[in-house]
């Protein structure tokens, strides 16, 4: 069905050998209560069957503003970049093929931007989710200050924004495998847009074992160097001689100097902390599930009977979950 007018918001997804995640992405685009967006896929040179999935899921639904771009493989920064120079929208929305959104993500992001043109990005709170039966799980984030994101993330790279922010700040850096939504957001900062935070869990990441925010965690130090590096004019000399010395192969040297920031030592190791406490709560939360289920079913045998109804997995919560970014 042809379209007479430009979407109000495009939500772009790039996709690499994630076909087997990409149909529950698209489903929360198409379970959105705001109608009026487009949805374009970037096959970012897929190796498995994302271009046969995307094109099925574009004939389910012919009367949905579904397209599928394809490009060889370059990184999930200009896979970002291609969807949104190939869409319309006024708000752009990115949506990695392995997570979800709520229901009123889109309805509620828009409030934000339609009623104040001095906010450029709406970002939620955030649940994570895995395969398993596992009920969401979540944890308050901040509300946005300018100062606050220039030392932590903040924000996830599921937020909606302007499009005019990313042709101000010239897209996401292409060079970056890890950490580009965050040095995108400090871009936005740098040009003077604002945002908006809203304290709802409407972005759902999934968690998993591997991943790029897995690279990300691994090489905190050196993404935040970069990100100086990238925005100068936002930090401290202090802070711009250790990222220097990072980048230049003597990040050893600047982790033992005793001149380096505390701020970003302190940062980078509470980061480490965080990440590890959290992983191993999950395996934690695992092993228990699985117990509880085999002393079920143990249980229903003992008694005769066909056992509890399964678990289902129950709606996104109404608070946050923390997850490093991808």
């Amino acid at each position: 069905m042809p379209h007479s007018s430009d979407p109000v918001v495009s939500v772009v997804i790039p996709c690499h050998d994630y076909a087997r995640y990409l149909p529950e992405a698209v489903s929360s685009v198409l379970a959105q209560t705001f109608r009026d967006w487009e949805l374009v896929i970037v096959d970012d040179g897929s190796t498995d069957n994302t271009v046969e999935v995307t094109q099925a899921l574009i004939g389910r639904h012919p009367d949905r503003r579904i397209r599928l771009v394809q490009q060889s493989n370059a990184g999930v920064s200009a896979a970002r970049n291609t969807g949104i120079e190939a869409s319309t929208g006024r708000y752009i929305l990115p949506l990695d093929a392995d997570d979800v959104i709520a229901a009123t993500m889109l309805e509620k992001t828009v409030g934000v931007l339609d009623s104040d043109p001095g906010i450029a990005i709406a970002s939620t709170d955030v649940f994570t989710f895995t395969d398993d039966d596992l009920p969401p799980q979540a944890m308050p984030l901040p509300a946005y200050s300018r100062e606050l994101l220039l030392q932590r993330l903040i924000m996830f790279y599921c937020s909606l924004y302007r499009r005019v922010a990313w042709q101000t700040v010239g897209g996401y850096d292409e060079s970056m495998r890890a950490g580009e939504d965050w040095d995108f957001w400090i871009g936005c900062v740098e040009h003077g847009f604002d945002a908006h935070h809203i304290h709802e869990a409407l972005f759902g990441a999934r968690n998993k074992d591997t991943g790029l925010h897995l690279e990300a965690a691994e090489n905190d130090l050196a993404i935040r160097a970069r990100i100086v590096a990238n925005h100068p004019g936002l930090f401290k000399p202090i802070t711009r001689g250790w990222a220097q010395a990072v980048l230049s192969q003597d990040a050893e040297a600047a982790l033992h100097d005793e001149q380096v920031p505390d701020d970003i030592l302190t940062r980078a190791t509470e980061m480490d902390q965080f990440l590890t406490a959290v992983m191993a709560l999950q395996r934690t939360t695992r092993v228990q599930y699985y117990h509880i289920k085999h002393l079920e079913k143990a249980l229903a045998a003992h008694n005769g009977t066909a056992g509890p109804p399964p678990l289902e997995r129950g709606p996104a919560p109404t608070t946050s979950a923390v997850r490093q970014t991808r």
